[in-house]
């Protein structure tokens, strides 16, 4: 519906919260991360985030790229993109470089668009060559 058609390369997944599980806290991985059951919690630092269709969380989340086919309730940053599958819910503000939103998903919050270069020059102006050093 809008933006181009992600490709929805999923990653090695290394973290799993399956159908049946409640996870309650935050979640902090360099790797992707898969939710199927309920995360009440924030999921930081993450390479790829993915909500499948039966999934939930209410909390944060900060990663690369993030794939929700299910609902999410909080605010959302990936440095390269966000995709909302048909039929997913997002209620929260999002920050990212590229979004999709698939025929039927619910957003309601705000939207922020900017590209990764512009976020790394902003932020080398709040810390000097620590982000340039890190790129």
């Amino acid at each position: 519906m809008f933006g181009k058609k992600q490709s929805s390369t999923v990653k090695e997944v290394e973290t799993i919260i399956g159908e049946n599980t409640v996870f309650q806290g935050t979640i902090k991985s360099k790797g992707s991360v898969r939710v199927d059951g309920r995360l009440e919690g924030n999921i930081i630092e993450a390479s790829q985030v993915i909500v499948g269709i039966k999934g939930f969380v209410q909390g944060d989340m900060t990663a690369h790229s993030v794939i929700i086919g299910g609902k999410v309730t909080g605010n959302i940053t990936a440095l390269e993109s966000i995709e909302l599958q048909p039929g997913a819910q997002l209620l929260g503000d999002i920050h990212t470089s590229s979004l999709a939103i698939g025929e039927g998903a619910i957003f309601e919050g705000h939207c922020v668009m900017t590209s990764e270069k512009t976020k790394v020059i902003e932020l080398d102006k709040e810390m000097p060559g620590v982000i340039s050093r890190r790129m």
